[in-house]
């Protein structure tokens, strides 16, 4: 069997033509959440990707001004731990962290917000503007957060054995 390299969902609710988003279909908003928890699941348990990674606006983690998201610590966090998930990128808070996920909201207005130390999950943070870089082979995985002028700020890496 031949094994894709990498698992990257995109799940688009917005008409990129006019930028709005389309609300149909979202009521009732249980149902709605359900429905996204169960397709995300059933693709990740359907991958043999080397590499899963996640996309999502809100943070599951954070400590910066809006803090953790209880909603997906308990429903999203349990299917992308129990399927493999190596990386969770998010925005949403308008910082750099590097927590058990890697978040990226900085790309965004000018923000500096309240922060809360959380020391046994933080290994990075900074309460300002900037972007971050993925690199990803085969065999490794690469970030880079960067402040506004390109400067890198902290850098992390992980490898996994390269399968047949």
């Amino acid at each position: 069997m031949q094994r894709n390299e990498l698992f990257f969902r995109v799940r688009r609710q917005n008409d990129p033509k006019n930028n709005t988003y389309d609300w149909r279909g979202v009521a009732p908003r249980e149902k709605y959440i359900s429905k996204v928890l169960k397709d995300v699941e059933k693709a990740l348990k359907q991958s043999t990707a080397v590499w899963k990674i996640v996309g999502g606006h809100h943070a599951i983690r954070s400590v910066s001004e809006h803090g953790d998201t209880q909603e997906l610590i308990q429903q999203l966090l349990p299917i992308l731990q129990a399927n493999g998930v190596d990386l969770y990128i998010n925005g949403h808070d308008h910082c750099l962290e590097h927590i058990s996920s890697r978040d990226s909201g900085a790309g965004s207005k000018a923000w500096r917000g309240s922060f809360t130390p959380n020391s046994d999950k933080l290994e990075f943070f900074y309460d300002g503007q900037g972007f971050m870089s993925m690199q990803l082979s085969k065999g490794e995985v690469q970030l880079a957060f960067y402040d506004v002028d390109g400067n890198v700020l902290y850098s992390w890496s992980h490898t996994k054995p390269v399968p047949y």
